[in-house]
């Protein structure tokens, strides 16, 4: 899990960057909670998150936006994390130029974040949103949303209520050719204190569904 320096809008941007096995190997990209409300790349969900694409071979990078750890920039409300995701996203393609794949998995701020991105780069073909802030920003933007993927709300989350998810995730599964899906979990909360270990379950299940042939791959 080597430490990762790379550039952003506004400078050096701090990661961790897990390489794949090969050339061809698909590509991840985890975006942590708000950065003002003590959110960073060593989240317990983000760090799980990072480890369930690690262990499916993938090159995988977490980092810390503009303002957070070592990372240089202030807080720009939402605008300049698109920015340093993005920035991300081609560094981690920049050292993987073969990759056949990308995904990008969000927790909170960080989902609305991803798919902000998601909406921008056609190469991402799947995403995880945890805890999705569907109450706090707007996603209109998702006009239709162009990856399949997956929703995790806790039905005890006090800060964004699961219908505002639910209501979000009725509109997108409209659209042909996509599948979204939706897992509400019993008794998570918006953080998922005690229930990391449950979020993986869900989180690995849809994994092993979506990617077969990773799995198979690590085990070989």
């Amino acid at each position: 899990m080597p430490e990762v320096i790379f550039t952003g809008e506004e400078g050096r941007l701090e990661g961790r960057f897990q390489p794949g096995r090969s050339r061809t190997s698909p590509i991840a990209i985890i975006l942590h909670p708000h950065p003002q409300f003590g959110g960073t790349m060593n989240n317990p969900v983000v760090y799980h998150l990072y480890y369930a694409f690690a262990n499916r071979g993938f090159s995988v990078l977490r980092f810390n936006f503009r303002g957070v750890g070592r990372s240089q920039g202030t807080f720009d409300h939402g605008q300049g994390e698109l920015s340093d995701a993005a920035a991300a996203l081609d560094w981690v393609q920049s050292a993987n130029p073969e990759a056949r794949a990308c995904w990008i998995a969000g927790f909170s701020f960080g989902a609305w974040i991803g798919m902000q991105l998601l909406m921008r780069r056609p190469e991402v073909e799947g995403f995880l949103s945890i805890a999705a802030p569907a109450s706090l920003y707007d996603f209109s933007f998702l006009a239709p949303c162009p990856s399949s993927g997956l929703f995790v709300h806790g039905d005890k989350d006090a800060v964004v209520p699961v219908s505002s998810v639910g209501t979000l995730v009725e509109k997108l599964k409209t659209q042909k050719g996509i599948v979204i899906e939706q897992n509400i979990m019993k008794g998570a909360n918006h953080f998922f204190d005690g229930k990391v270990e449950n979020l993986m379950e869900v989180v690995n299940e849809y994994l092993d569904r979506r990617l077969p042939n990773e799995r198979a791959n690590t085990a070989a």
